[in-house]
């Protein structure tokens, strides 16, 4: 009997990581999250999306602060489990963590946006919400569809308080802790 047969009325965050284990081991394409206690699954990146994670790793070690941008780190979010296109932390931060890491030492999450039929609700709405909750200080949203980059920050326990919406082209600041000035025109390159 599987781990969803057994527990089919209830999602906890234990029964979703064993879920998830199980999902890695059987498809290498599925990548599951569990957001607002709902069971999601994203989209396998496209090659712009990871081109737009390469230019944004290369901003963040530029900034000589000895930070990393983790792509795909899973990370407890409260009783969630979300997988952020990127988690900007000091380079130690999820040593020894496994799968499903501690969102403490994180600076900022990243999410480039993919053509799936619920970006606008997990991208835009819920894990707002979600990294706010848990204290993330900086989210940053690369709206390939919009064509512009959000930076949510100051969250207060329940949301952003600050959000800064600039179009690609401009020159948007990443505010504190992470305090990366970030030139937004090479992401025209990489929107279709």
């Amino acid at each position: 009997m599987s781990v969803v047969e057994e527990r089919s009325t209830v999602l906890t965050q234990e029964v979703f990581e064993e879920l998830a284990r199980h999902a890695i081991r059987t498809d290498e394409a599925v990548r599951l999250e569990f957001v607002n206690g709902k069971l999601g699954v994203k989209d396998v990146p496209d090659g712009d999306h990871g081109r737009i994670i390469a230019w944004l790793t290369q901003v963040c070690i530029q900034s000589e602060q000895g930070l990393w941008l983790f792509p795909e780190q899973g990370l407890r979010i409260e009783t969630r489990n979300a997988r952020p296109d990127g988690a900007l932390a000091p380079i130690d931060t999820f040593v020894g963590q496994g799968e499903w890491a501690s969102a403490d030492g994180v600076l900022m999450v990243v999410e480039v946006t993919s053509n799936d039929a619920d970006t606008d609700r997990r991208d835009r709405v819920e894990k707002p919400r979600a990294y706010a909750e848990t204290g993330i200080p900086v989210y940053l949203l690369i709206d390939r569809e919009a064509g512009e980059v959000k930076v949510h920050s100051q969250p207060d326990g329940v949301r952003y308080e600050q959000v800064v919406t600039v179009p690609f082209g401009k020159t948007v600041e990443l505010p504190g802790p992470v305090g990366i000035e970030l030139d937004t025109a090479p992401l025209m390159a990489w929107v279709r």
